[in-house]
Parts: structure tokens; C-alpha cells; sequence
């Protein structure tokens, strides 16, 4: 991949009333801050909402988990492993 280029590799969202889930995969050259050459951001929250209500992601070269206000870093398992898990901990009325 080249410097610069940027794929789309999922990127999904679906609208459950006045929530939100995003699921947001992009292969990316990689790097220092994206060794694994992945950007990555699944995200549950609500619409008009500041912090999310559930999020992973690697925005900032970290992976990170995101529960309202709170923030871990974690571990990376690779992005499906993730996202597995992202879609176990979302409440039973939502489905990505």
C-alpha cells in the first residue's frame, strides 16, 4: 500500500431510534502509531449524545475502549476478534 492510500475495508451504521451503531474498518499505511496498518472505530451511542455509550478504537494510534466517560487502553486481538466482542457487550435490542 502507498503512502497516502486509504481503503475502505467496512464502514456500516444502523439507526436504532435515538441511537447509533458505526462499525468503521479502514486499511491504512502502516506506521508507527498503525503498526498493524488498521484504523478501526466501532461505536454505540446515542445521537445527540456527547460520549459514547460503548466505543472501541484506535484513533490515536492506542486501542482504546470507550464507556461513556470512562477510557481503558486494551489490548488489540485483531480487528474481527474486536468486533466480535464490541457486539457481544451491545444491549439486545440493537444488532450491527
Amino acid at each position: 500500500m502507498a503512502d497516502g492510500d486509504v481503503q475502505v475495508v467496512r464502514d456500516r451504521r444502523r439507526d436504532f431510534g435515538d441511537e447509533v451503531v458505526r462499525i468503521r474498518v479502514l486499511q491504512v499505511p502502516e506506521s508507527e502509531a498503525f503498526p498493524e496498518g488498521i484504523k478501526y472505530a466501532f461505536h454505540y451511542g446515542r445521537k445527540d449524545g456527547d460520549d459514547p455509550l460503548l466505543r472501541y478504537d484506535n484513533h490515536h494510534g492506542v486501542h482504546e475502549r470507550h464507556s461513556g466517560s470512562e477510557l481503558e487502553e486494551i489490548d488489540f486481538p485483531g480487528t474481527e476478534a474486536l468486533l466480535r466482542q464490541f457486539v457481544r457487550e451491545l444491549p439486545d435490542h440493537v444488532s450491527p
